[in-house]
């Protein structure tokens, strides 16, 4: 049977070998690659991957306001009817783009067609802060 000193003598070597090893792989060590670095390949990239929705139709609306009427109002509606507004006169319009206010503008004619002039856009920040409301 071995001698139990020398036993623990050669485990507790061992044992100190491997931290000496574990220790010199870890300072060696680098940390993994996980997100590429944007080169200009990964530029080019991402450029083309945007290029791809620019496409894409939206449905932009410009309103001039609302009301609310009850059904017996609206089937007395006829040519000619004038229906109120919450809006008043010169008040900046609201620019939706899918249901998204977007912007604030003012109406302009431009060859005798209407169209609207920006006057605010809205900060994805500040969309958020509405959405928080």
């Amino acid at each position: 049977m071995p001698d139990t000193d020398t036993a623990d003598q050669v485990s507790a070597d061992d044992w100190a070998a491997a931290m000496g090893e574990q220790a010199s792989t870890e300072a060696k060590a680098q940390p993994a690659d996980i997100f590429q670095p944007l080169g200009e390949g990964a530029k080019a990239a991402a450029m083309q991957d945007f290029d791809m929705i620019l496409d894409i139709p939206v449905q932009m609306t410009v309103e001039l306001g609302r009301t609310k009427i009850s059904i017996r109002n609206l089937l007395q509606l006829a040519h000619g009817s004038v229906v109120e507004l919450d809006a008043l006169a010169g008040e900046p319009m609201d620019v939706l783009v899918n249901g998204t206010l977007i912007a604030q503008g003012e109406v302009v004619v431009v060859n005798d067609k209407f169209g609207i002039r920006l006057t605010d856009i809205i900060t994805p920040g500040e969309r958020m802060r509405k959405l928080n409301r």
